[in-house]
């Protein structure tokens, strides 16, 4: 039950950084939520691999590398999806700060705490 609530915060978060952010569109609900969905199966495959790879440079740069992995995650998933557009990197950066941000307020907002 609380994946399914997870999945449900997430999406609202994407289509409210989505209405946020200039240059991101989402056709609607159900795309932000299968965009979260492959947002999410994507970091936790391709970017577990390149974050892997990156670990030495990831560390001198202070998270930064991961950040940007996380940003081409978005990148590939706006390509795989059509219900789901980023205008390019910047717009996907912004989207990834505000994102995570907006699941920051809805997690605290809905008591969902880690556990």
């Amino acid at each position: 039950m609380k994946l399914i609530f997870e999945v449900l915060l997430m999406g609202l978060a994407m289509m409210i950084g989505a209405f946020l952010v200039p240059g991101v569109s989402v056709d609607g609900y159900g795309s932000a939520i299968i965009a979260a969905i492959l947002v999410a199966i994507a970091n936790a495959t391709i970017g577990l691999v390149l974050r892997f790879f990156t670990f030495p440079l990831n560390i001198l740069t202070l998270g930064l590398v991961s950040f940007i992995i996380s940003v081409l995650m978005i990148l590939l998933v706006d390509s795989w999806m059509k219900g789901f557009n980023t205008s390019g990197f910047l717009s996907a950066a912004i989207l990834a700060i505000v994102v995570t941000v907006i699941k920051m307020i809805l997690d605290a907002a809905f008591g969902m705490e880690k556990s």
